[in-house]
């Protein structure tokens, strides 16, 4: 039986390292998603990922756990409080919107571009790749055609817009409105494209 995150919180706390790689394991994909989300950025979601599990390893050493709630909800009000960091930094320079915080131009596909990738990350692209499409099925047919185009084929907007006789704005809508679509799909079934 597997031990529950209090028990492997417990057996860290008490010297055991490789508990806290099996709570890291069994999180690390829920918590970068959540971070990803929130910043729509790889290589921050990236910094901020590292920067959470330092701060947990940390707050559990000095044994300032709690146990009022789920290790991975408190994880994510870690990860929350450093991006909120992160972009009060930021707007010292820079003001920042709303928008930019939980941006609705989310793609999901930028999860599947990987310059260099191997074996193993081929293998969990074409995965993310058979789910996204299983995905698409849910989708009005106009809104399928336009993320195929965009994404499979590699279409330009333009390109789309030609291919299809709707204006440049028309194809951004249905793109828009598609991942929009996917995002909630994705939501209600707990559905997780990360590596």
């Amino acid at each position: 039986m597997k031990p529950t995150d209090s028990q492997l919180i417990s057996l860290y706390q008490k010297g055991n390292e490789e508990a806290l790689s099996t709570l890291i394991h069994r999180h690390q994909r829920e918590l970068f998603t959540f971070i990803f989300y929130k910043i729509n950025d790889q290589d921050l979601a990236n910094d901020i990922f590292q920067d959470t599990f330092m701060k947990i390893i940390v707050m559990l050493k000095e044994g300032r756990y709690n146990e009022e709630g789920k290790f991975i909800l408190w994880a994510k009000r870690i990860a929350q409080n450093l991006i909120i960091d992160y972009f009060r930094a930021k707007s010292k320079n820079t003001k920042v919107s709303e928008t930019t915080f939980n941006n609705e131009e989310f793609s999901i596909f930028d999860l599947i571009r990987e310059p260099s990738e191997n074996i193993e990350d081929q293998l969990v692209t074409t995965q993310i790749h058979e789910d996204l499409l299983k995905m698409l099925h849910f989708l009005p047919q106009n809104q399928q055609e336009v993320i195929k185009l965009r994404y499979y084929d590699g279409l330009s907007f333009k390109e789309i817009a030609e291919h299809t006789d709707m204006s440049i704005n028309t194809t951004l809508g249905r793109v828009r409105y598609a991942l929009i679509n996917l995002r909630k799909i994705m939501e209600e079934n707990n559905i997780i494209l990360t590596r």
